[in-house]
């Protein structure tokens, strides 16, 4: 085990440098993002009312921060899996999450903000998280394991 290890150990350099730079965009996503949400849900949220938001800027920050992480989970699932179908078939469903992801955002955001302020948190969760790589590394997994 420890041989084969050795064998990979420029994937798992590769892959390690690409969870490091995943978590370096949440480290610093004050400073990179613009994102009003970000201390919002970090305080007494349920008592505060939704803050100003600049909407073509909140689209591009969340645009860049997902943009940011999907990149760098299909760089961890590229040196992993060395799959360019399951490359291909990745950033498609990261294409189409995304889409959806930010229709239904904006759309909560202007008609049902205030009454779901969960919906809202959750739905942002998955636009400014790399949750989708911890859903595709098994799912890929379990996938090359039954070829």
């Amino acid at each position: 085990m420890l041989r084969k290890l050795f064998n990979h150990k420029v994937r798992i350099t590769l892959a390690m440098l690409f969870v490091v730079l995943l978590v370096m965009v949440r480290a610093y996503e004050d400073d990179l993002f613009y994102d009003p949400f970000l201390n919002y849900f970090k305080s007494d949220y349920y008592n505060l009312t939704l803050p100003e938001i600049d909407t073509i800027q909140l689209f591009l920050g969340l645009f860049f921060r997902y943009f940011l992480n999907a990149i760098l989970s299909l760089g961890v699932i590229y040196v992993l899996f060395k799959d360019f179908e399951a490359l291909k078939f990745a950033s498609i469903l990261y294409l189409l999450f995304f889409v959806i992801l930010i229709i239904a955002f904006f759309f909560v955001l202007s008609y049902f903000g205030e009454a779901n302020k969960m919906t809202l948190f959750y739905i942002r969760r998955f636009l400014i998280q790399p949750l989708f790589l911890l859903l595709f590394l098994p799912a890929f997994y379990y996938q090359k394991q039954t070829k």
